[in-house]
């Protein structure tokens, strides 16, 4: 699994301030609901004149978030990324692994210090459970993957991968 790639947080949060930005200077007769989970972009109202902020105020209780369906003007103070997922039914290991490193990320705030801390972070503590099944299909699928170089593999050979990957599953 390779964690972190060439791109960061960083262009995420720089395409969607570019977007923002290029609505608010080409308006239209229509208003534009742009939903981001990206606080940097609280910021454009400074900027922005037609920019506005809002949140969904929550109510939280012994650390449980109760979404109350109200929308109140400002942008929110915190993200409630993991919360959500734990109301979408997320499993509970998933969601425990998660806040611990959201807790990791956010006492390491520069970019430096989260790489080194990912680093640490082994394939075993973050990989789903598919490969971790006990089946030997699974494995050699596993092994298969990642042999695949697929910088240099052609479409006819993807094809090719996928359907010997398919064989192998129908054994």
């Amino acid at each position: 699994m390779k964690l972190g790639g060439e791109t960061s947080t960083y262009d995420g949060v720089s395409i969607a301030w570019a977007i923002a930005e290029y609505l608010h200077q080409h308006p239209t007769q229509a208003k534009t609901l742009f939903a981001t989970h990206y606080h940097e972009l609280n910021e454009m109202t400074l900027s922005f004149e037609r920019i506005k902020n809002f949140h969904v105020s929550i109510q939280e209780n012994k650390g449980n978030i109760v979404f109350l369906r109200k929308l109140m003007q400002g942008g929110s103070e915190h993200s409630f990324g993991i919360h959500v997922a734990k109301l979408a039914g997320m499993p509970a290991k998933v969601v425990n692994r998660a806040s611990e490193i959201l807790k990791t990320l956010e006492a390491n705030r520069t970019q430096g210090e989260v790489k080194e801390k990912m680093k640490k972070v082994t394939d075993e503590q973050v990989q789903l459970s598919f490969f971790q099944l006990d089946d030997p299909v699974l494995e050699n699928i596993r092994e298969e993957l990642t042999k695949i170089n697929i910088d240099t593999l052609t479409p006819i050979e993807a094809l090719m991968k996928l359907n010997a990957i398919k064989r192998m599953i129908g054994q």
